[in-house]
């Protein structure tokens, strides 16, 4: 199903796009909006231009605040020559944006976009080895503070979910779901399936909240997070299509 745009959403992209007309004219060639469930409450967007020049910031600069306001991100502004180009450098960030977004001004602006499956898996393997890391460093400076570590686990949970997706993605297809259109069931599901991961731990871990500093030693839980992103590592790391 493809993503919808609240009444507020809508409201706001158009503000946006009338705000670019302005600016650019002509040369916007599309608009379009994505990551609409994002973390940050705020209304994503992708510009695409003939060009993108100083000038072309300066005149947005004024807007930004007004932007927020309204609860827009700042807009991604890229030229449509850049943005092809730079697919196989973020074909997990643009691959989310091609499969899932709702576009505001211009007709199917990705037309012909690909993202190549080697890429994907190969960014899939940065963010798992980032994210392992991440959690090693993060118990390290945490000092073995149970309060510390809790806040670790709570924090890392939404780069924990968009690994999942992105991995879920690369076994489905390029083209398929990503994390922000599976629940946290289905990633659960398909860890514990695919790569051996059992989903009440994923499922645990995805539903942390920083309000469960009850945990006395939440070092047994931390353990088995650790053990658990090492196993995905191992298994992007390995990954042919079947």
């Amino acid at each position: 199903m493809p993503p919808t745009m609240s009444a507020d959403q809508r409201t706001a992209g158009n503000t946006l796009a009338a705000d670019l007309k302005r600016i650019f004219g002509s040369r916007l060639e599309a608009l379009v909006a994505y990551g609409l469930v994002g973390p940050d409450q705020l209304l994503h967007t992708l510009a695409l231009v003939d060009e993108v020049t100083f000038p072309d910031l300066n005149a947005c600069a004024p807007a930004v605040h007004r932007w927020r306001e309204i609860g827009l991100a700042v807009p991604l502004i890229l030229s449509r020559t850049e943005f092809h180009r730079s697919l196989d450098v973020f074909p997990v960030e643009y691959g989310e944006i091609v499969a899932n977004h709702v576009t505001i001004v211009g007709h199917d602006p990705f037309a012909g976009a690909t993202i190549a499956e080697a890429d994907l898996r190969r960014s899939c393997e940065v963010q798992a080895k980032s994210h392992l890391i991440h959690l090693r460093e993060g118990y390290l400076e945490a000092g073995g503070d149970p309060r510390e570590t809790v806040y670790l686990v709570a924090s890392s949970t939404h780069a924990f979910r968009a690994l999942l997706g992105n991995i879920a993605r690369l076994d489905r297809g390029v083209a398929g779901p990503g994390g922000a259109e599976r629940g946290d069931a289905s990633l659960a599901e398909f860890a514990e399936r695919t790569i051996g991961v059992p989903g009440s731990l994923i499922r645990e871990i995805l539903s942390f909240k920083a309000a469960a500093g009850s945990i006395a030693d939440p070092s047994g839980l931390f353990s088995r997070y650790v053990n658990a992103t090492e196993r995905i590592w191992e298994y992007v790391d390995g990954w042919r299509r079947r």
